[in-house]
């Protein structure tokens, strides 16, 4: 049954469920009648695309206090189709896009950064895609790419960015293929440089990457920046510098895909 209160957009129903299952983790967010995010939980996506989202779905609805049946669910990702109960499944790019604009209405461009592609949107009107481009290709610009070289450097991924930014003089890390740049840094260890080097060349070479991805779309501020690779500090500081824009990341880079599909959730049953 339709609410009578006027003027809000959202109050059809109470809550509505997001969940984004991506090729590293999946997300799943619930959002209130007004489109606040109430509770989120991320898990490592692991052997199972379904099993990964019904665990999440159900740690958020029991923080809540809420049933399942009960709440309209939308799914995106890769795995978006294995969400049991998912009554819409959508694009990530779509998602990405609304989650944040949501966040901040601002935002002309988005750059989400995961662990299998990269993504580039420029946002249009209410929060819709206008254009994009992914790279799903190669693993050089993407999280994966750091999981390779951190693995390599032994290094922990964590410290990785902390590490690279104590550099002044970054390697030349020139391959855009992650196997073969696997290859440069063991040349460039073998040639005696230093670790915080090789791992400034090393994000320089990915941020370059993102910058053309960039530059395809068109680079338009405000910027934004999501996905895991949003919380390194180094990949933020070289990119801003290929693109030359300060850039805007959200509190909770890893969510907005979840957000976005917990907000399309709400309008879809209005």
């Amino acid at each position: 049954m339709r609410c009578s209160c006027e003027g809000n957009f959202f109050m059809s129903v109470q809550y509505g469920i997001g969940v984004d299952v991506g090729s590293t983790s999946t997300k799943a967010v619930i959002v209130d009648a007004v489109g606040r995010m109430v509770a989120s939980h991320l898990i490592p996506t692991g052997g199972s695309a379904a099993l990964s989202a019904a665990k999440c779905v159900e740690r958020i609805v029991a923080d809540v206090g809420i049933r399942q049946d009960d709440t309209p669910i939308v799914s995106t990702g890769y795995g978006r189709a294995q969400v049991n109960g998912a009554g819409e499944r959508i694009t990530e790019i779509t998602c990405h896009s609304i989650g944040v604009h949501h966040l901040n209405p601002e935002i002309a461009l988005l750059i989400d950064v995961g662990g299998q592609d990269s993504k580039v949107i420029r946002i249009g009107k209410n929060g819709r895609p206008a254009d994009f481009e992914i790279n799903d290709k190669c693993s050089a610009g993407t999280g994966r790419f750091l999981e390779v070289m951190s693995r390599v450097l032994e290094i922990p991924l964590p410290e990785l960015g902390a590490l690279a930014l104590e550099s002044t003089a970054p390697s030349a890390i020139s391959s855009t293929c992650t196997v073969f740049a696997e290859s440069e840094v063991i040349g460039r260890i073998g040639a005696g440089d230093s670790v915080k080097d090789i791992a400034a060349g090393i994000h320089l070479s990915m941020a370059s990457k993102i910058g053309t991805l960039s530059r395809r779309v068109g680079v338009v501020e405000p910027v934004c920046v999501t996905g895991g690779v949003a919380l390194n500090p180094a990949f933020r500081f070289y990119l801003s510098k290929q693109i030359g824009v300060e850039l805007w990341v959200p509190e909770e880079p890893q969510l907005t895909g979840a957000l976005g599909a917990a907000i399309l959730s709400l309008k879809n049953n209005d």
